[in-house]
């Protein structure tokens, strides 16, 4: 609702700026025809969605839902060695990412959570998935808010358990499962 006024008063103050151009644009000896007013067209202009994931026919699909409580609604996730998996994460809550933003990282085996999690509390430009652990991730979500959603697809790896997390500023210690490989 907040982007369509936004939106609504800059397309506003756009078209006041063009009516005021185009009059000083005028001789001075030309005087203005009377015009009657015309109601005002709001249009409602759209966020541009984002490109679709292109989900192969044989891939795993998994669906993780986040809340606002900071939940997640599975706690482990198991799937097969190489299999082609199209994890989605959709945000079932209501606030905004910059408050309560959730994404899911599947991190490779062997990776200290806690210094990934601490490593990522300063990378909120790469959606707290800090490119210097690049070879801790398996595959990541992008940060997301309230009603919003991603998916991301990958090839599982090599048999094993490994950890996901929100990797969200305090909120690994409670958004973590396992996802397991057979």
């Amino acid at each position: 609702m907040m982007k369509k006024i936004s939106v609504v008063l800059a397309l506003s103050a756009l078209a006041a700026c063009s009516s005021t151009n185009a009059q000083e644009k005028k001789a001075p000896a030309q005087a203005e025809k009377p015009t009657a007013a015309k109601p005002e067209v709001k249009k409602e202009v759209k966020a541009p969605t984002p490109a679709a994931v292109e989900i192969p026919a044989d891939a795993v699909k998994i669906v993780i839902e986040g809340n606002d409580a900071m939940q997640f609604n599975l706690k482990e996730v198991k799937v097969a060695a190489g299999s082609t998996v199209a994890l989605t994460l959709n945000h079932v809550g209501k606030i905004a990412k910059a408050a309560m933003g959730h994404n899911i990282v599947i991190l490779a085996a062997g990776t200290d959570v806690n210094k990934f999690a601490a490593s990522a509390m300063t990378a909120k430009d790469e959606d707290y998935v800090p490119s210097a652990q690049a070879a801790s991730v398996i595959a990541a979500t992008k940060l997301i808010g309230g009603g919003e959603s991603d998916t991301v697809v990958f090839k599982a790896p090599a048999a094993g358990t490994y950890d996901f997390i929100c990797s969200f500023p305090g909120h690994y210690a409670v958004m973590k499962g396992k996802f397991i490989v057979e």
